[in-house]
């Protein structure tokens, strides 16, 4: 008797590709997600890591294996794969075989409603969820396309260290770790280190984890999150914001072309994303300001803006506002201080549209060392700890600029997320270190 080949593949791969395979039996592994009986057919939806898809089952040999198969069950199925337009993929397969793997029993996360803190207990279990599953494909396709923007425009990667002995966004935030006897701490940034890497390499960026200990628990803020830091020798502030609006212009765009179906199972508005084209809006914290207070904020001149400010000002917006000079009074001893008003300094942040706040913090660097030397005096910045980045000002200074963008911020706006919590595998919050 002949034996049918079995083309062993995915649901990315039938999703991409499932034409080649049409009337061919296909073997999937994975896990059941769900299944429903309508009559005398059976239907197992089927995840394997990749996607999911139907599998029909209208043979009564299969109904008792049918039945075994409990929510989050390891499986093969086996069967024949049709074409189907109703399917988010295209396809599904008329089942021949079903093979169980492993039986799963009382699953913790039924199709019912759970609240946050159970679905954040169980969050090793909880990123198997459709929703999950999407947002997570996402964000691994928003560090890729980071990546390829950056290195296509000449850059390196160049590591930071995680271990720091000094603060780079104020001491408050610091998370203090004994190293070996000595205080070290848990990296907030690693830009002063990708300065350094800048006037060796010009343009360099590092990719990592960040660490700040703020008792908030709005929305957009995580203990620790993850960064991505570009900084480049001979760059100004308007070559930075460029660099910025290029590089996210260019994320989106790629997200947008690759990752379709995960979108689609966000139902996230596309026509929103695709506005997003360079240049971005550009205000100055004074012009942001008078844009609160027409709104009737009571704002404070010389005040930081918060998440409530941030997101009035974004809401004025259909695509990123970038904000410009800050007061000195409230931004970090290294920006620039602007020629034009000795008051401010040439910094920016970049504020996503649809609420979401900001997304980016970069600046022109001090590079003059006599002005830095005199800053950080000012701020009562302990010299020794730094003297390694006031080198950087005596030999062979130049002018050079850099910003981070926060992964979670990104991919929840991408997204349309409620909260960054759900833009990173384990996240960790003031009240939330496991699992």
């Amino acid at each position: 008797m002949e034996t049918k080949e079995v083309i062993y593949t995915n649901t990315e791969e039938i999703r991409k590709r499932g034409k080649k395979f049409e009337n061919k039996t296909v073997s999937i592994r994975g896990w059941v997600w769900n299944k429903r009986s309508s009559g005398k057919i059976r239907f197992l939806i089927v995840r394997d890591g990749k996607g999911f898809i139907q599998c029909v089952i209208d043979n009564p040999l299969l109904y008792d294996i049918f039945d075994e198969c409990t929510q989050e069950s390891t499986c093969e199925v086996q069967g024949i794969l049709k074409e189907d337009k109703r399917s988010p993929i295209g396809f599904e397969i008329l089942t021949s075989n079903i093979k169980l793997i492993h039986k799963t029993i009382n699953y913790p996360i039924t199709p019912k409603e759970h609240g946050i803190d159970f679905l954040l207990d169980h969050r090793h279990l909880w990123i198997r969820s459709r929703k999950q599953f999407a947002i997570l494909r996402i964000r691994h396709s928003v560090k890729n396309f980071i990546r390829e923007y950056l290195n296509k425009e000449g850059f390196i990667e160049f590591d930071s260290p995680i271990f720091t002995p000094s603060a780079c966004e104020g001491t408050t935030t610091l998370f203090e770790v004994d190293y070996f006897g000595d205080k070290m701490y848990l990296s907030q940034s690693g830009q002063l280190y990708q300065e350094a890497g800048a006037l060796a390499f010009e343009k360099v960026y590092c990719f990592g984890p960040t660490f700040r200990a703020e008792k908030s628990k709005t929305r957009r803020h995580l203990i620790e999150f993850w960064m991505v830091e570009p900084e480049v020798a001979f760059a100004t502030l308007d070559d930075i914001i460029q660099i910025a609006e290029n590089m996210i212009f260019y994320v989106i765009q790629k997200v947008l072309e690759s990752n379709s179906y995960e979108l689609s199972i966000l139902e996230r508005n596309l026509d929103d994303l695709r506005k997003i084209v360079p240049p971005f809006y550009r205000i100055t914290y004074t012009e942001a300001v008078e844009l609160l207070k027409s709104k009737g904020f009571d704002f404070n001149f010389g005040d930081d803006f918060g998440a409530t400010e941030e997101t009035a000002i974004s809401e004025s917006f259909d695509k990123p506002v970038v904000i410009t000079h800050y007061p000195k009074s409230i931004k970090p001893f290294y920006m620039k201080i602007d020629p034009e008003n000795p008051n401010f300094v040439l910094n920016m942040d970049i504020l996503a549209p649809e609420g979401y706040g900001e997304i980016v913090g970069g600046s022109q660097r001090e590079d003059n060392y006599e002005i830095l030397l005199q800053r950080m005096k000012e701020e009562n910045i302990p010299l020794e700890e730094y003297n390694w980045y006031l080198d950087l000002r005596k030999y062979g200074s130049a002018v050079h600029s850099g910003f981070g963008l926060g992964i979670e911020r990104f991919v929840a706006w991408i997204c349309k997320l409620d909260h960054v919590r759900e833009a990173i595998p384990f996240p960790r919050m003031l009240y939330r270190y496991k699992p």
